[in-house]
């Protein structure tokens, strides 16, 4: 994935960038596979590597697909290593990868897998957690999908739209009194 990322960073091809991109979320899936987190490894799969990288590259074949050389600006670029310095610090007080006795194991991950059968009668632990513990959470996260959906097909048909729409001062019709590209026949 760091072999990835940097290949991204040294590209200035934007479609090489947008395919790298999208095998770095397939990367991503895989690892959340091998963390036992298949929930996020389809929702990484579905949206990084697949519709993020088709809208990706829909908006190239709309503009330029070199990366235009300037200066980096040097507020950024301090921002983004003060938050990476600070998100590795936080990661100080984690328990180690896999210990069985870390706080997310002790209380709510027994009751999940000894419970969710009778309370929600549902055999799948990840259906019920997600249908039933976590359905307002799900439920938000639907919405926010449907909405930029939306709002995408929105765009799109605005485009669409203005571009069928005649100009100022010409009528619809063919000016022979048919219907418009119709035949009189």
């Amino acid at each position: 994935m760091a072999i990835t990322v940097l290949a991204i960073i040294r590209l200035h091809n934007l479609v090489a960038v947008v395919m790298l991109s999208g095998f770095y979320s397939l990367l991503a899936a895989t690892l959340f596979v091998v963390l036992d987190a298949v929930d996020v490894a389809f929702t990484e799969a579905a949206v990084g590597a697949g519709i993020s990288t088709i809208l990706l590259l829909g908006t190239l074949a709309l503009t330029t697909q070199h990366e235009k050389i300037r200066a980096l600006p040097r507020f950024p670029l301090v921002l983004v290593a003060v938050t990476g310095i600070a998100l590795i610090y936080g990661t100080a007080d984690m328990p180690a990868f896999g210990d069985p006795d870390s706080p997310i194991h002790e209380h709510v991950a027994p009751r999940y897998i000894h419970d969710s059968a009778e309370e929600i009668g549902l055999p799948n632990i990840v259906t019920s957690v997600l249908a039933s513990y976590r359905g307002y959470d799900t439920l938000g996260e639907v919405t926010v999908i449907f909405t930029a959906g939306i709002g995408i097909l929105t765009l799109l048909g605005i485009r669409r739209w203005r571009s069928r729409k005649p100009a100022t001062g010409q009528s619809q019709g063919n000016g022979t009194g048919d219907a418009p590209g119709g035949d009189a026949t």
